[in-house]
């Protein structure tokens, strides 16, 4: 909603009078009427450089009697004096009075000959193209573009397979100039390292010299341009884009949450482009966090509950497991059980973990800070991706990873017998593999196998971020919503059913038969959620807390690392 003091403007768009506030682009003022411009050089989020001429209106302002006011007509509106040329809509915002064609025939002979002009050249192989489907310049050229081609001459050839940095591949021969990426590195990315070269219809984008494209926002170049010029190297000729099913979810491979869109097909993640939040990420997504999916494939992934048996780890079917883990659990009073959380579970599960803290009567439990560079634009130093709600749910006064030297000493001099780590190695904490051996009870609840599961009495399969749904908050307190892109793997099961069936085993609630029962008496008892449910939450999220509550993670830069996991990437990618 425009600001109360924001002046708003009268603008006439195709013979109705409509209202805009002060500084609104014609473009986008002509969009929000209805009556769409294409463009393929303006984006929303970026400088206007009005070089590819799509955009073209009508355009016209109040005709000015003797007096130099405006003349009115019968509905009692301004008389508009339209100019003789058209002008482009990407560069100009409304003024008061002003009026806009959009669909005259000067304007469709303009969108005509522009279309004509980007096609000259341009290589007629859409059916190979890893853009078709997406493609603006395929939209463009049905809607407002001709039939057939005047075109006689030889087309000019450009470079093709440029590798342009680690992550994006280009095609030159498709580039039509419209210097979004050019814009985008220097204004949003800061790395000018991109630009265009030669002149007229011999002019390529390249790398300047000595400069690759390299930065953690590179993909976002292959996001915003319009044809297939710039293609992503991890995603290039993988998928036919309708093929894909698209998920709304988040980002959680640090705090910020970008907002995203999972591409799948038959339970296979093939990509995760950015989706449009201006309250977290505006239009962009760093590639770290884009590309950090491949450890879902991963060969180390746990497919089966199992149960220690005659010194080894065998597969076990779930009842059998839970009961196993609720029976080593019972044997110990609550001083002698830890429970490592994660800062990567959702809410819903730190719900339910809290409860068998109290079932248990558990004293010592704390979640595993993450820490690494940062940067001023997305990418955040917190790893974590629900720091916020672990304090919010389990009280962490003291900060993350304040009770993990107490944790680990615990294990290590014996006065601890059960420990229930729920996604984090405790190896990496402090505790030796050897008294992680030697525990009575180590109950693990994980997706990959690692140096800790080997010593597990019991291991129980997770699921991944793609594979399951639930809420968590963000760094600057905004509670968001993940949703489920695919199934799991093998007998793996929902983080929140092992808990509640763990807390069943062990006498706890039992009238828990959804995630949403889970977040519903979640928001009863945490005063930041009352009246929300998962519903409510929405696309875009809900602002639930400040970002000060939550006492920042201690910041060790010897013990600030990527989980395994995490680094676990295709080659080259």
């Amino acid at each position: 909603m425009p600001d109360p003091v924001t002046p708003m403007f009268n603008v006439q768009i195709d013979g109705v009078w409509h209202q805009f506030p002060k500084g609104t682009r014609v473009i986008e003022a002509c969009e929000q009427a209805g009556s769409y411009v294409p463009r393929y050089c303006y984006h929303k989020k970026l400088s206007s450089p009005g070089n590819c001429r799509m955009c073209l209106i009508e355009m016209g302002f109040p005709k000015l009697g003797p007096d130099r006011k405006p003349e009115l007509g019968a509905d009692g509106k301004p008389i508009i004096n339209w100019m003789p040329r058209p002008q482009i809509s990407c560069a100009q915002d409304v003024a008061e009075g002003m009026g806009v064609r959009t669909n005259s025939a000067l304007v469709k002979e303009c969108q005509r000959g522009v279309m004509e002009f980007l096609l000259i050249n341009h290589p007629l192989d859409c059916p190979i193209c890893d853009q078709a489907g997406e493609c603006r310049l395929q939209e463009f050229s049905v809607d407002y573009g001709d039939s057939k081609s005047r075109f006689l001459e030889n087309k000019v050839k450009k470079p093709k397979n440029v590798v342009l940095g680690p992550r994006v591949t280009l095609d030159d021969e498709r580039c039509i100039l419209c210097s979004r990426c050019i814009r985008f590195c220097h204004e949003i990315a800061h790395d000018d390292v991109l630009g265009f070269v030669d002149r007229g219809s011999y002019t390529v984008l390249t790398a300047h010299p000595g400069k690759r494209l390299e930065n953690n926002y590179s993909l976002n170049t292959v996001d915003i341009c319009p044809v297939g010029a710039l293609t992503s190297t991890d995603f290039r000729f993988k998928m036919r884009v309708w093929f894909l099913k698209e998920t709304k979810s988040i980002c959680t491979s640090c705090a910020t949450g970008c907002n995203t869109i999972i591409g799948t097909r038959e339970d296979v993640i093939y990509r995760q482009t950015p989706r449009e939040n201006d309250a977290v990420n505006s239009c962009w997504m760093c590639d770290y966090g884009r590309l950090n999916f491949y450890y879902l494939q991963s060969e180390r992934r746990l497919l089966e509950p199992q149960i220690r048996s005659e010194g080894k780890l065998v597969a076990a079917h779930w009842p059998i497991a839970i009961a196993q883990a609720a029976l080593q659990l019972k044997q110990f009073s609550g001083p002698e059980i830890a429970i490592v959380a994660s800062g990567r579970m959702t809410n819903e599960e730190l719900w339910l973990t809290l409860q068998l803290v109290k079932i248990l009567g558990v004293e010592l439990i704390d979640i595993v800070p993450r820490i690494g560079a940062g940067d001023d634009i997305l990418l955040s130093t917190d790893r974590n991706p629900n720091t916020n709600g672990a304090h919010l749910i389990l009280h962490l006064d003291s900060g993350p990873g304040a009770s993990l030297p107490a944790i680990a000493e615990a294990v290590n001099s014996g006065r601890l017998k059960a420990l229930l780590a729920l996604g984090e190695n405790p190896i990496r904490f402090g505790v030796t593999p050897e008294k992680l051996a030697n525990l009575p009870a180590f109950v693990v609840l994980d997706i990959l196998s690692n140096a800790a599961t080997e010593h597990a009495t019991i291991v129980l399969p997770a699921c991944g971020f793609a594979e399951k749904r639930g809420s968590t908050v963000n760094g600057d307190g905004r509670l968001q919503r993940l949703n489920r892109a695919v199934r799991a793997p093998g007998e793996a099961r929902d983080d929140w059913e092992i808990l509640r069936d763990l807390l069943q085993a062990l006498g706890g609630t039992d009238s828990l038969y959804s995630i949403e029962d889970v977040f519903r008496q979640m928001a009863e008892a945490v005063p930041q959620f009352a009246g929300l449910s998962l519903s409510k939450i929405g696309d875009l999220g809900i602002h639930v807390m400040e970002a000060d509550e939550c006492p920042p993670p201690p910041f060790d830069p010897e013990a600030a690392d990527i989980e395994e996991a995490e680094a676990k990437r295709p080659p080259g990618r």
